[in-house]
């Protein structure tokens, strides 16, 4: 089964079956990526643990502590020794956002595996929106009803879901979306390298050569309240930018092992794409100048 196109309205849509299986089979290992979240963290590890607690029979929390120079690493640690389910991965220095993913899917011990950023921005009572499509999709991935992030950020994404469309063939509501749920043997499966902000469109991009099931389903989003984001600086635009030329490259290389004449067709396609992206992003550019 390949991508399947976004749902409206989940819940609405849920038929008896569906509802009669929120209760996952297996074990969920929920990653919370951290940097500098202090203000942050306590809260939302709290929070994690009331729900989890009232939602799933076995559960673990891994915090991927990616190089913070606050108390994130502390207060994760401080967690994981009062509670044998949490435990906490130190990076030495920071080494990105999809770094911190993928040392959390190395660590994870469960059958399915969330991702939820750690910033405040989703709360993990909304898993119950997701739970009930877990046991019949790859991937169960969350998108934001109403995204609340400042108007550059929401360019940002708006260039980067048209270079997923135009370079992957990849047509989803909120591909960067911070709450999702994994089959764990589908994505520790999957070539995974990005170390950045990637590695959404690196993992749904290798999911549909595997022809993964996906359904989206709607999440509430709220406004950061403390700490920094860090996902639209410049440096950090700059380098999704020249990851996802490089991630097309491994992409096609990975069809033509597949089927060399699909390959080199995709490889065509993905060059008229390259120049029509690089044409709107310089008109877009024009029209803020004026």
């Amino acid at each position: 089964m390949g991508i399947n196109r976004s749902r409206e309205n989940s819940e609405a849509m849920l038929d008896s079956n569906l509802k009669a299986s929120a209760n996952i089979n297996g074990k969920l290992s929920l990653i919370l990526p951290a940097r500098n979240e202090e203000a942050n963290l306590p809260r939302v590890l709290g929070r994690c643990i009331e729900v989890l607690n009232e939602t799933l029979p076995d559960w673990e929390i891994i915090v991927v502590n990616d190089g913070s120079q606050d108390k994130t690493g502390e207060i994760a640690e401080g967690f994981a020794a009062r509670d044998s389910r949490i435990r906490v991965i130190h990076h030495p220095r920071n080494l990105g956002y999809g770094s911190a993913w993928r040392s959390g899917f190395a660590a994870a011990h469960g059958q399915y595996i969330m991702c939820m950023d750690s910033d405040g921005q989703f709360d993990i009572g909304d898993i119950s929106l997701l739970l009930p499509y877990v046991n019949h999709y790859d991937i169960v991935a969350g998108y934001r009803t109403k995204r609340q992030d400042p108007a550059h950020r929401k360019v940002n994404a708006a260039i980067f879901h048209l270079a997923a469309k135009l370079l992957f063939g990849i047509h989803l509501k909120d591909i960067d979306c911070g709450f999702k749920i994994f089959r764990a043997s589908l994505i520790k499966s999957l070539p995974l390298k990005a170390p950045g902000a990637l590695i959404n469109l690196e993992i749904f991009s290798f999911a549909k050569l595997r022809k993964a099931s996906i359904i989206e389903v709607g999440v509430h989003h709220y406004p950061r309240t403390a700490g920094v984001s860090t996902g639209a600086k410049p440096s950090v635009v700059l380098q999704a930018m020249a990851e996802i030329l490089l991630l097309r490259l491994r992409v096609w290389k990975e069809r033509i092992k597949v089927s060399p004449l699909v390959g080199a067709g995709a490889a065509i396609g993905a060059l008229f794409a390259v120049l029509g992206i690089a044409t709107r992003a310089r008109n877009r550019t024009r029209k803020e100048r004026h």
